[in-house]
């Protein structure tokens, strides 16, 4: 039972899209959320002092951090996919 039971057919259309924007938000937040972490991580590591632009030690260090930081959460994403599927069947 999905809780539409109910309802009529032009309800149930939107209540599904209302659950599909929901979804859609919540993914939205959970990559803002993901970018300000790291952000901070990020911030914290390379930058020393802010100053009026970056120089070139720092930007490359940021880049590479960020760049880690992504790579790190694909492959913890895959493998929590994989562990699923596994356990899938």
């Amino acid at each position: 039972m999905d809780g539409f039971d109910n309802l009529s057919s032009a309800e149930k259309a939107e209540a599904s899209e209302l659950q599909r924007l929901i979804a859609i938000e919540q993914q939205k937040a959970q990559f803002q959320a993901q970018v300000h972490t790291f952000t901070d991580v990020c911030w914290d590591k390379c930058v020393d002092s802010p100053g009026s632009k970056l120089d070139y030690r720092t930007e490359t260090c940021l880049v590479s951090c960020v760049e880690r930081f992504i790579d790190t959460t694909l492959t913890i994403t895959n493998r929590f996919t994989q562990m699923v599927q596994k356990g899938a069947h």
